[in-house]
């Protein structure tokens, strides 16, 4: 545990959680988020980015998935509850997964919603 992990309490954790990330929950000493997918294919696409996220940050989450939805649970181990890693990798996780060029104006078109072979994530936002 770093000098600076500061670990929040249940209160803090909801507040921050309904401001900051409001599809996240708390629960269990773990903040968590349940991403429905299209396929498995899809599945592992955001199993993959979330484990470059987490690899990248060296700060790394629990996984669990099936065919069309990922969940992602947080907890700092070493600082036995939630910290600052915590918010800070599960807002960099929701802005990587969620994030649909469709909807920005930007030249890149995002992936086809409407065709199932091309779909990718049930966005949210």
């Amino acid at each position: 545990m770093g000098k600076d992990d500061k670990v929040y309490n249940e209160v803090e954790i909801n507040d921050r959680l309904k401001k900051e990330l409001p599809l996240w929950i708390y629960e269990g000493n773990w903040i968590k988020r349940k991403y429905k997918t299209q396929n498995w294919k899809s599945t592992l696409m955001v199993i993959n980015t979330v484990g470059h996220l987490a690899e990248a940050a060296w700060h790394h989450p629990d996984i669990t998935a099936s065919y069309a939805w990922v969940e992602v649970r947080l907890t700092n181990h070493a600082a036995k509850g939630i910290t600052d890693k915590d918010f800070e990798l599960a807002k960099k996780i929701e802005n990587t997964i969620q994030w649909d060029p469709s909807k920005e104006d930007s030249s890149l078109e995002g992936t086809p919603k409407s065709d199932q072979r091309f779909s990718y994530i049930k966005y949210d936002k």
